[in-house]
């Protein structure tokens, strides 16, 4: 039993980043009904910067949070300016693969600049466990869950609570009936695009404390968020919750308890997406609501 709540805290805390990852996903589907595979450079993009302020200024990845986000954001601005607002009424092929055509200029930009080196960050907490128990957790992961679950948390109450929130929802479920009533489609898809991509960057915060920072670990993480988005339900916030912690911890199971599950686990995601796409293509909350 000791060993069954290790791993099954291990997997909890590996969710947390793919909650991360995969609710900027949702939110940008529920808003504007597009599937951006720039996600993962967004991702990547937030994993430098953190790895960029602690090279060189020694700044812990947490403590800059605010201005990694920031950058993200600004650089996910002028994409959609230049790049993906000419392109909101072009089939949506186009828009999938103008994403594409993103994501690949973002990744050998990054090669161009940085080269295909793996970068770590080692934080004077990077190896420090912390004992719960009879249960021992490495510091950073707990962290990292900390922060995507208030990240997440402030999302909820974003949507819910402000104005331009319930504006977003409103542009998701009818967004003929949100203009309507008043609320700028131009803007609110604009900030849709821009928080996505924030959302993003702080799982790239994340994951550069906990993995490693390179050119590619965007693209790494962002199969395991359209796993975990499928899985939830395209467009619901509320299933990329359940989908990222169920998908943390059917990989740690995996790893544990099936013979050879250690190459396994990182396969399974790919294995519950079939799954999930045959017997229930809408995912768990697919069918509700979108953005709730």
């Amino acid at each position: 039993m000791i060993l069954l709540g290790q791993v099954i805290g291990n997997g909890l805390l590996v969710g947390g980043i793919y909650v991360l990852a995969a609710i900027g996903i949702s939110l940008l589907f529920g808003v504007m009904r597009i599937v951006n595979f720039a996600h993962g450079e967004f991702i990547m993009l937030g994993a430098y910067a953190a790895y960029w302020g602690f090279a060189l200024w020694g700044l812990d990845p947490i403590l800059t949070l605010p201005a990694s986000l920031l950058a993200v954001a600004a650089v996910a601005a002028v994409v959609y300016r230049l790049v993906i607002e000419p392109a909101l009424e072009a089939p949506r092929l186009n828009q999938i693969l103008l994403t594409f055509g993103v994501a690949v200029t973002l990744q050998n930009l990054a090669l161009l600049l940085w080269q295909s080196d793996y970068r770590s960050v080692k934080t004077w907490y990077s190896s420090m466990p912390l004992r719960l128990g009879e249960w021992s957790f490495g510091a950073a992961r707990i962290g990292g869950f900390v922060l995507a679950l208030g990240l997440t948390l402030a999302l909820h109450l974003f949507l819910r609570r402000s104005e331009t929130g319930r504006g977003l929802r409103a542009v998701a479920q009818d967004a003929d009936a949100a203009s309507l009533m008043g609320v700028d489609l131009r803007r609110a898809r604009f900030l849709a695009f821009v928080l996505s991509a924030a959302l993003g960057g702080a799982a790239g915060v994340v994951t550069s404390l906990i993995m490693y920072t390179s050119p590619f670990v965007g693209f790494q993480v962002l199969l395991k968020a359209f796993a975990v988005v499928v899985l939830g339900g395209m467009g619901s916030v509320a299933g990329g919750v359940i989908g990222g912690l169920t998908l943390g911890l059917v990989e740690s199971l995996t790893g544990q308890y099936v013979p050879g599950g250690t190459g396994l686990a990182e396969g399974i995601s790919f294995v519950l997406l079939i799954a999930i796409l045959v017997v229930r293509p809408q995912g768990i909350f697919g069918d509700e609501a979108a953005l709730h």
